[in-house]
């Protein structure tokens, strides 16, 4: 069974693994309501009580596939992490982008103590839950001010008010996350992409988070693919990787083949064995990933190569 620990001090409670919910919004390629609804089923056999989405994930297509999937089980065993700071509005012209989905809507940026509260009644409807348990703010990349102005206040009320257990930012930059950590009361950060094998620009945050006492997730340790195996996409950062990062990955392959302990496995566990990290967040596609993905973080690993490898 998957360890629970606290993320935060307010009480909540998470598995070191939690399901990243974006392949459910068809990020990359289409898969189906009964595949979906299986990885999630896949999961929760697994051990794994976290599931992180988001309204930009597949437009609102993750929050209902996520929902119809948890729905079953008792509500009180897990937990639910969705966003705020985009709105799905309908736009015939635009462009889903990474998620495979028809046009017809958009996000819309928006970080103002409105439409944080706009945000999450209509995650709440997609999910068809009664409540949810943590709400970041995401991706305020262009919108710093907005958010301290705007979304942060209304989620501190919300959650002082109960009506959110935990608050918290999503991005792939450790800089203004850096910020956020100073200057607001929060709970959590998600930090997607920046402790990895790859790229350690995250640490000085996860040390100010320690400081603080602030709960940090980590996503993206397979930086989008490239450290999970050929068998799952090979992109870095959402982009086909280049020969330089390609030639880093190989490196690392051979030294993790010394000790016959699979990359992804060494991946997963890097980012797991920093004392500042509560959960690390998985995106899986099918119920096979998710398993090998448990797997991977249940994996013996000699701690002299994690040593290596983070040296």
């Amino acid at each position: 069974m998957i360890t629970t620990v606290p993320l935060g001090s307010r009480g909540v409670e998470v598995t070191r693994l939690g399901l990243g919910c974006a392949p459910l919004g068809n990020l990359f390629a289409p898969m189906t309501d009964a595949d979906a609804g299986a990885t999630v089923a896949a999961a929760w056999e697994c051990g794994i009580r976290l599931f992180d989405t988001a309204p930009l994930y597949g437009h609102g297509l993750s929050e209902h596939r996520l929902g119809a999937a948890v729905r079953p089980y008792p509500r009180d065993e897990f937990v639910v992490s969705t966003k705020v700071g985009r709105l799905v509005r309908p736009d015939a012209e635009f462009d889903p982008g990474v998620f495979r989905i028809p046009r017809g809507t958009a996000p819309q940026f928006d970080f103002s103590g409105d439409g944080v509260r706009r945000s999450i009644e209509e995650s709440l409807e997609r999910l068809g839950l009664d409540r949810i348990d943590i709400v970041l703010v995401h991706d305020p990349d262009d919108h710093e001010q907005a958010a301290l102005d705007g979304a942060f206040p209304a989620l501190v009320t919300l959650r002082d008010e109960g009506v959110v257990r935990a608050i918290g930012a999503g991005m792939n930059q450790q800089e203004m996350l850096d910020r956020f950590v100073a200057r607001v009361d929060l709970d959590c950060v998600l930090l997607a992409g920046r402790y990895t094998l790859l790229d350690r620009s995250g640490e000085a945050l996860l040390e100010h988070c320690a400081e603080r006492g602030v709960g940090v997730i980590i996503g993206g340790v397979f930086n989008s693919g490239i450290l999970a195996g050929a068998d799952r996409t090979p992109t870095f950062d959402y982009e086909p990787a280049d020969r330089g990062i390609v030639e880093r990955v190989d490196a690392l392959r051979t030294t993790c083949a010394r000790t016959g302990v699979a990359l992804p496995a060494a991946a997963l566990q890097f980012a797991l064995d920093h004392p500042a990290v509560s959960t690390v967040v998985i995106g899986a596609a099918d119920p096979g990933e998710i398993r090998a993905d448990v797997e991977w973080a249940s994996t013996t690993i000699p701690p002299a190569l994690l040593a290596e490898l983070g040296s």
